[in-house]
C-alpha cells in the first residue's frame, strides 16, 4: 500500500499539536483529501463520497451515495430497489443511500493527491485559526520579535502569527534588526492569496495612546482622558488631555511626578520625539491657542464655515508657531481640526504713539491764532500809513 494509514493517522495528531489546530480538524481535511484521492482511483469526479478515518488503527472506510433505482444503469451512482433493501429495509425508489466500501489501499497517484490537497487545507485551517485568534487582538498593543528587515518592510514574530510593519508605519529614524524585541500596534488583518497577513504598526497616533493607557491608571476609572492626538513619529506628537474630576490637573497627570510616565513612553517611541501635552477646551479659539503652545498668542480670527483660523502673533513668535518645517502650525491644525493661517504683528510700544490724526488735531487750534496774528498787523500798517498821510 502506497499510502501508510496507521503513519498517517500518528501525523494527524503530531500536526494538530504543532501546528495548534483542533485533532477534528486536521482529521476532517486529511478524510477530505482521501475521498479526492478515492475517487480519482476508483470513481468519478462527481460521485459524492465520504471518507471516515479511525486514528487509533488507521482503518478507512469509504461510503459512496447512491440513488435507490428500479433497474440500475449507472452502478456508479445506481443501486437496484433490490439490493438497497437487503442493506436498509425501509428503502424506497428514489431515496439515497449511502454504500459503505472498505478502502484497502490508495494508488501512488491517489497518494500524492491525498497529500496535495491535505497541505493545502492544513493551511487554510491554520489561517482560519490564525485570523479568528488575532481578529479580536486588532486595535491592541502585542509584544512582537523583529524577525528580518527586507528593504523597507520589517517582518514580526507575533508568536503564533506573522506580521509586517510596511515604512509608512514605522517611526521615522529607528532602526530595527533581527531578534529585537518591541511593542507593536495591531492595525489589521488582511486576508490575502498567501493566508491572512497581520500589519502592525508604532507610528500611528494610537500607538502613543496605547502607551499611555498602560502608564495612567487614571485613564481607566475615566478621571482623565485624551481628548485628541496628532503625530509625527520620530518628530513631534501633540496630544490634548482633559480632567473629569474637579481639581485633578490633566497635565500634570499624564506627565506624572518629576516625568515618569511621559518618559517612559517617549523610551518606548524613541528620545528623538518630543511630545508636548496640553489641556483641550471646548471652545475652539481657546483650544487653538493651547494647540500652538509654547507660541504666545494674541488673538485668533475664526472663520467656522470653512473650518479656518487665523492666528495673530507677536513677530518674534512667529518661528515658535510656524516651528521647524511647520512643524508645530500643521500638528496644531491636526489636533483642532482647524486650518491655521499664522500672521505677525508688530509689537506695542510702551509710550504711547501720535498717528497721523492726532498730529493734526494737536495742531488745529495753532492755525486760529497765526491767522488772528496777520490780520493785526495788516490792520497796523493800514493805521499808521494813513496817519502818515
Amino acid at each position: 500500500m502506497d499510502l501508510d494509514m496507521k503513519q498517517l493517522a500518528v501525523a494527524i495528531r503530531a500536526i494538530a499539536e504543532e501546528k495548534n489546530l483542533p485533532e477534528d480538524s486536521v482529521k476532517e481535511v486529511v478524510e477530505q483529501a482521501l475521498a479526492a484521492a478515492y475517487r480519482r482511483d476508483y470513481g468519478e469526479r462527481e460521485q459524492d463520497i465520504r471518507v471516515s478515518m479511525n486514528l487509533n488503527t488507521g482503518e478507512i472506510d469509504v461510503y459512496i451515495m447512491k440513488d435507490v433505482v428500479e433497474t440500475v444503469t449507472h452502478p456508479t451512482y445506481e443501486i437496484s430497489l433490490k439490493e438497497a433493501s437487503v442493506r436498509k429495509k425501509d428503502i424506497k425508489l428514489g431515496d439515497q443511500l449511502e454504500v459503505h466500501e472498505k478502502a484497502e489501499e490508495f494508488g501512488r497517484v491517489a497518494a500524492q493527491t491525498a497529500k496535495q490537497v491535505i497541505l493545502q487545507r492544513l493551511r487554510e485551517a491554520e489561517r482560519e485559526i490564525v485570523m479568528s485568534e488575532y481578529e479580536d487582538k486588532i486595535g491592541t498593543v502585542i509584544n512582537a520579535t523583529v524577525t528580518r528587515v527586507e528593504g523597507n518592510i520589517c517582518r514580526i514574530d507575533l508568536g503564533k502569527a506573522q506580521g509586517i510593519m510596511p515604512k509608512s508605519e514605522q517611526i521615522q529614524g529607528e532602526r530595527y534588526y533581527p531578534g529585537q524585541r518591541l511593542k507593536v500596534f495591531l492595525k489589521d488583518v488582511e486576508r490575502g492569496f498567501r493566508g491572512p497577513q497581520l500589519v502592525v504598526s508604532r507610528a500611528n497616533k494610537e500607538f502613543i495612546e496605547w502607551l499611555f493607557r498602560a502608564e495612567v491608571p487614571e485613564m481607566e476609572n475615566g478621571a482623565v482622558e485624551i481628548k485628541g492626538i496628532a503625530r509625527e513619529a520620530g518628530v513631534r506628537s501633540k496630544i490634548a488631555v482633559s480632567s473629569n474630576v474637579p481639581g485633578v490637573d490633566p497635565v500634570g497627570t499624564f506627565v506624572g511626578g518629576h516625568g515618569t510616565r511621559v518618559n517612559a513612553v517617549v523610551s518606548e517611541v524613541g528620545e528623538q520625539e518630543k511630545i508636548d501635552i496640553i489641556v483641550w477646551a471646548e471652545n475652539p479659539i481657546e483650544y487653538i491657542t493651547q494647540a500652538l503652545s509654547p507660541t504666545k498668542v494674541n488673538k485668533v480670527v475664526l472663520d467656522e464655515k470653512n473650518k479656518k483660523a487665523t492666528v495673530q502673533v507677536n513677530e518674534d513668535q512667529l518661528s515658535i508657531a510656524i516651528g521647524k518645517a511647520g512643524q508645530n502650525v500643521r500638528l496644531a491644525s491636526k489636533l483642532t481640526g482647524y486650518e491655521l493661517d499664522i500672521e505677525a504683528t508688530k509689537e506695542a510700544s510702551t509710550e504711547p504713539k501720535e498717528d497721523s490724526t492726532e498730529i493734526v488735531t494737536k495742531e488745529l487750534p495753532k492755525t486760529p491764532k497765526l491767522k488772528k496774528k496777520n490780520e493785526l498787523e495788516s490792520s497796523l500798517l493800514e493805521a499808521i500809513e494813513e496817519h502818515g498821510e
